[in-house]
């Protein structure tokens, strides 16, 4: 099973963003964990590192980074 990661910050752009991934991915066997960053600032280091800029954001587990729509910059969640 493939696996990814979308990262958001909880904004209203970002919480419509995870629903029509989650929308757009069921069934195609694929896990998606949600890292809200807004949340639990302790996932900022790690969605850093994974390549992220702006969420929200999915991380795939190949490594490609797709950044979605722009709500927020990684900067303006610390």
């Amino acid at each position: 099973m493939k696996k990814a990661v979308f990262y958001h910050a909880g904004c209203p752009v970002c919480v419509s963003e995870e629903q029509e991934m989650l929308n757009l991915i069921d069934g195609n066997k694929v896990e998606v964990e949600i890292g809200h960053l807004g949340d639990v600032k302790s996932r900022l280091p790690e969605a850093e590192n994974s390549g992220v800029k702006s969420v929200p954001a999915l991380v795939l587990d190949n490594g490609h980074v797709l950044h979605i729509n722009y709500g927020a910059g990684i900067a303006d969640l610390k």
